[in-house]
């Protein structure tokens, strides 16, 4: 069995809710609440990830406060449209694997999880991109 057959399998299977957040919306249109869901969804995914690979002292101090420093607004998003929280949270994503990419350890990373890594974190902000064209189809119906 591969080295990281574990994570692999979990980071495929972490995709699943934000894919059913998009279809919800494909078959039944927008709708406020799926895209608040995948925002608190996605939030959690955001803070796992960022504290999967914040390792202190194994990395440099631009590395790990980047690491931590996309979870610091979450409370500050309470406050923010939903807009700005599907922004954020966008770009949040490749944050964190351009800092996982810097990290020494990632050429020593199973190249599968590598790839898996890359291919998780598109579908995810493309998925992002659909939630946020569902919140301006809502705002412009109004």
């Amino acid at each position: 069995m591969e080295r990281y057959f574990n994570q692999i399998q979990m980071g495929y299977l972490g995709l699943l809710p934000f894919l059913f957040f998009v279809a919800w919306q494909l078959f039944t249109g927008a709708d406020a609440t799926a895209i608040n869901m995948f925002s608190y969804y996605s939030m959690g995914i955001l803070a796992f990830m960022a504290g999967s690979i914040w390792r202190p002292g194994a990395q440099s101090k631009v590395s790990a406060w980047l690491t931590v420093a996309v979870t610091i607004p979450f409370p500050l998003l309470a406050l923010a449209s939903p807009l700005m929280v599907l922004i954020y949270l966008s770009v949040a994503f490749w944050v964190v694997l351009l800092v996982e990419k810097s990290s020494p350890l990632w050429p020593d990373y199973y190249p599968d999880y590598r790839k898996m890594r890359v291919v998780l974190t598109s579908v995810v902000f493309v998925s992002h991109l659909f939630q946020i064209a569902m919140f301006l189809s809502l705002t412009t119906l109004k």
